[in-house]
Parts: C-alpha cells; structure tokens; sequence
C-alpha cells in the first residue's frame, strides 16, 4: 500500500466509500472515547498531572543536550551503547552493522514508530534479515504488508472478519490449516506462531516511550507483554527511539506515565510498563548479552527554536486522533505518512518538508477537540494554521484556492463592501431556499454540500443583528 500525503482528499474520498473500515472506525470512536472518560473522570488529579507532564517536557526541550549527553553517559556506564543518527539513512545503516555484527537471520520487534518513520523492516529484508512484529496489530499489518494506521492501535482499521481470512492466507503453509472465526482463538494462533520466533530470534528491537537521562534506562509500555520477551531472549537488545523521548528523572517518567495510558487506552496503566538498564549482568537470570541504544534526530533538532516545538512534547498516546471527526471518517491510511491524525498532520510536513504534505495542515475541521484531549497540552489547531499559512505564503496550496482567498480577503478588508455584498447574498439565498430550507448543490460550495445540505438563512447576519441590538432604544 503506497500512499502519499498530497493525495489526502483522494484517499479520504476512497476511505469513506469502505464498508469494512467505516464498521471498524466506528467501533473504535465508542471504545475509546468511552474508556478516556472513565480513566480521567476516576482521577480528580489528572489536569494537575498534565500541567505538570507539560512542564517536564517544556524543561527537557530548553535543555535538550544536557539530558541526552547525560543519557548516554548513564548508559556507558550500565554497560550499554549509544548511537547518534542525524537522519533516517544513518539509523538504517547502524541497525544493519549491528544486526550483522551477530550473524542475525532473523529479528523480533516490539511496537516501534520510529522503526516505521526510517522504513527499517523493508530495510533489513532487502538485506536478508527477516523482522518479525510482535505486537498483534503490527503483526496482522505485516502480514497485509501494509503501514500501521493509528499510533496504537496499528491494525484499528482491520474487522474480526478481514483477519480472520488474512490468517487463513498465511498460516497453513506454518501448520494451522483451518480458518478460526472467534477473537480469543486469533489471539491463541498468533501467540503459538510468535513464541517459536522470539527463541529463535538473534536480535530484538524495540522502539521507546521514555528514555530516562538519571538511570540510562529506556521505558516501554505494552499490554501484551511481547516487548519483554523481544529484549530479554535474544542476544542483542536495539533501542531505536527520536531523541525528544527524554526525560529528567524516574520521578519524571512516572508523571508521564500516569498520564500516558489514560489518555491512550482509558488504563489506569498498561499492563507491561518495563524499565531497560543496560546488558545482562554477571547474575542476571536472563537478558541480552548486548544493549544499544539508536537515537534518531531527523529534523527534530530544526524544531527546537521554532513556533512548532510544541508538537515535541507529543507522547504518542492518540487521544488526539481517537477524538478527531477528520481521522475517525477517513482513517490513518488516508494521510500517507508514518504519522496520522491532528498530530501527524503537525509533524509531518515538519519531518518531511511542507511541499510533499501541504495537504495535512488542511485535513482538519478546526473543531478544537484534539487540543481540548491533549494530556501534553499541544495546541494542535494553532500549529496546523501556521502550517496552512506558511503554505500559502510558499505558493504551493493550489492556484485555485489562493485565488478565492485572495478575493475574499481583498473584500473582508473593504468593510461597507463586504456587508453590502453579505446582505445581497443572504436575500438572494434566503429567497431560493424558501421552498425548502436547504441546498442540496450551491456554485462553489461542493466541498460542503457533497456530503451534507447547506441550511438556507433564516433572518439577518450576526453582525447585522448586533448592529441593531447596539442602537439606542433598540
């Protein structure tokens, strides 16, 4: 599934007209929201814990290289390695030598999004290295070879139905011939085939959801319990994570914590919340021989001093796109990048340049939940206006649109103008609609009346209305 950010529109209009993947949006709208809701409303103390979640990240972002040098210098001394990638090329290149450096054939992976930003499982298979996903949803997306839709849920957009048959195409050649129908024998079937592969395994890499500067340590969140059995069998344990994942102190991580699952999956905490300290040590029962941590800067170094540092406080929790009418209509495939919804629509054209996904900033309705869920406080809506103005400013926004900006601008500034032509049209509107009260087709407005009717006025403009409630004795 190749997919691009600039064809958004095309992409959306596709996803609305899929069955299957509007049955599985819906599910998931009720589930999550219902859930958050609970989590928040059973913690008096959660907007204090996001104000003070907020703070950390704020803190970290002034002093960046601080925490990160002293990050690595924790992790040298647990025995451990550091890797500083400036792009997606050089992470790829350092994973690939590692990965060689013990004969690897075959790696497991827990759930990782910057695995997915630098491309690393075609990587590694172009050279002869098989990853394996170990998280469900990234391991039935596999198997469809495509992209994860949401940030955690990867396989959110798929029905009981569409894996049940995607297991039936690929499990028979691996000794389970018969097609299971019910949830908890899916789970069952895929727990068998992955537990042969995380003992065979010679690598396990895992992503990052904190990296802590005071212990070395790194911090990973599931529920399944797959990312410990990735960094515990094999030889070799990779880390691969964006260094905004920093954070201070484990009082801090725990802060975040405490926030992070409430927000993400409406869970007090997740049912694997585990801590990473370098290499096995000489009386360790189990763990890697080996432990490397792969930090990635990828244009997020350029942020740091500009009006968009804030979407580097995200934690990747997805409340963001779990609230959003945009994404929850069109789904994550529709945006064409490794980051979907309100904050993918941020950090995309900020990773890969505004030219190739100038229509991501566009890709919202300004309704304002995002910010309103955001438990790091990121004022998503400002940042996609900046987006959509930088956008315009470079001259990439269709010649189209900037004409009937322009037009309009040009109006809005020319006051008596504007509310003469307001009035004229509201007349004119007012007199064709009163059949019926509505528009099902309007010159020039069938973005809107494509999927809705466009209400006809019932009276006076506002400012018209105000006008007359202003006047004395009115």
């Amino acid at each position: 599934m190749q997919r691009r950010p600039a064809a958004f529109n095309a992409n959306a209009k596709e996803a609305l007209l899929d069955a299957d993947l509007q049955r599985a949006l819906g599910a998931a709208e009720a589930g999550f929201g219902v859930k958050r809701r609970k989590a928040i409303t059973g913690l008096p103390e959660f907007d204090a814990l996001c104000d003070q979640a907020t703070a950390i990240k704020d803190h970290v972002l002034d002093h960046l290289d601080i925490y990160l040098e002293r990050f690595e210098t924790q992790v040298f001394a647990s025995g451990g390695m550091v890797h500083w990638c400036e792009d997606a090329e050089q992470a790829r290149q350092i994973i690939l030598k590692l990965c060689q450096s013990v004969n690897a054939k075959m790696v497991t992976k827990g759930k990782s999004m910057v695995s997915e930003e630098i491309g690393l499982n075609p990587f590694l298979e172009a050279n002869t290295i098989h990853p394996v996903e170990t998280d469900l949803g990234e391991y039935i997306i596999q198997l469809a070879d495509e992209p994860p839709s949401h940030i955690i849920g990867p396989a959110l957009h798929k029905t009981k139905d569409q894996v049940s048959a995607l297991f039936h195409e690929h499990h028979p050649a691996i000794g389970y011939p018969d097609r299971l129908e019910e949830g908890e024998a899916l789970v069952g079937e895929a727990r068998a085939i992955l537990r042969q592969k995380y003992l065979q395994a010679d690598v396990g890499i895992t992503g990052a959801n904190f990296l802590i500067a005071e212990t070395g340590s790194t911090v990973i969140v599931t529920n399944e319990g797959n990312g410990d059995m990735t960094q515990i069998f094999p030889r070799m344990h990779i880390v691969i994570a964006s260094i905004e994942k920093i954070v201070p102190t484990l009082e801090d991580a725990a802060t975040l914590l405490r926030v992070l699952a409430r927000s993400a999956t409406g869970q007090e905490m997740s049912v694997y919340t585990t801590f990473s300290t370098g290499p096995k040590r000489r009386n360790d029962a189990d763990g890697p021989e080996q432990f490397h941590v792969v930090l990635l800067d990828n244009g997020r170094s350029e942020l740091l001093g500009g009006s968009q540092r804030d979407i580097l406080r995200c934690i990747r929790c997805g409340a963001c796109m779990n609230n959003c009418p945009v994404y929850m209509a069109a789904g994550g495939h529709a945006y064409g990048a490794t980051y979907m919804g309100p904050m993918g629509s941020v950090l995309t054209p900020n990773l890969t340049g505004l030219k190739q996904a100038q229509a991501l900033p566009f890709a919202s309705s300004f309704c304002g939940k995002c910010e309103s869920v955001c438990p790091m406080r990121i004022p998503l809506p400002r940042l996609m206006r900046e987006l959509r103005s930088d956008a315009h400013a470079a001259r990439i926004t269709p010649v189209r649109e900037r004409f009937w900006l322009a037009l309009w601008s040009w109006v809005a500034q020319r006051p008596e103008l504007y509310h003469a032509l307001t009035r004229i049209g509201l007349g004119v509107l007012r007199l064709l609609g009163r059949g019926r009260g509505r528009f099902r087709w309007l010159p020039l407005a069938g973005g809107w009346t494509a999927t809705r009717d466009f209400p006809a006025p019932q009276g006076k403009s506002f400012m018209a209305q105000w006008a007359k409630q202003k006047r004395p004795g009115a």
